[in-house]
């Protein structure tokens, strides 16, 4: 009897372990880990990311949050996550033209970028309410697929804001 209570307590505890991770991972925190070189050279391929799910339901979005976001053009049962920045709130005029990003007509200072933008002029587009114009930091031809393509993403799209890199090891940093 004494091994069937034991075993009793031990399977209380995991299950107990397993809920509250899971808790934690659908509404507190998730990692996510880098796909592709669209955000170059803020964030790598294969870069572990620490993403915080609880900071958007206290609060929005802003400019310069690097979130994690469902794919606007995504298909039922084949979701897709990016990684992107938010260049653009509600309410802003976005516009690209000269190969530089205007936001409200004021050229946008983009420090975290290695290169002009390369491809086409887009707008200008006021932002929609409950709306984010998000785009990678790689801004050579064709490297992200944005908010230049699909547009404008509802908030309801974005899943949490990338805090950290965790991995690898020696580029551990806050975002």
């Amino acid at each position: 009897m004494k091994v069937f209570t034991l075993l009793l307590d031990w399977l209380k505890t995991i299950v107990t372990a397993l809920v509250i991770v899971l808790i934690l991972h659908y509404f507190v925190f998730n990692l996510s880990t880098v796909d592709g070189h669209s955000m170059e050279p803020t964030l790598e391929e294969q870069e572990w990311l620490f993403i915080n799910k609880l900071v958007y339901l206290f609060g929005s979005p802003k400019v310069g949050d690097i979130v994690i976001l469902k794919d606007p053009q995504g298909v039922a049962g084949h979701e897709r996550f990016f990684v992107k920045r938010i260049v653009g709130m509600p309410g802003d005029r976005i516009e690209i033209s000269g190969e530089k990003l205007y936001r409200n007509g004021e050229v946008v200072d983009e420090p975290y970028t290695d290169t002009l933008i390369e491809d086409m002029n887009y707008g200008p587009e006021t932002i929609s309410e409950g709306h984010y114009f998000v785009m990678g930091d790689n801004r050579h031809a064709g490297a992200s697929l944005d908010s230049r393509t699909f547009n404008a993403v509802p908030e309801k799209l974005i899943q949490g804001r990338a805090d950290f890199i965790l991995w690898p090891f020696d580029k551990i940093k806050a975002l």
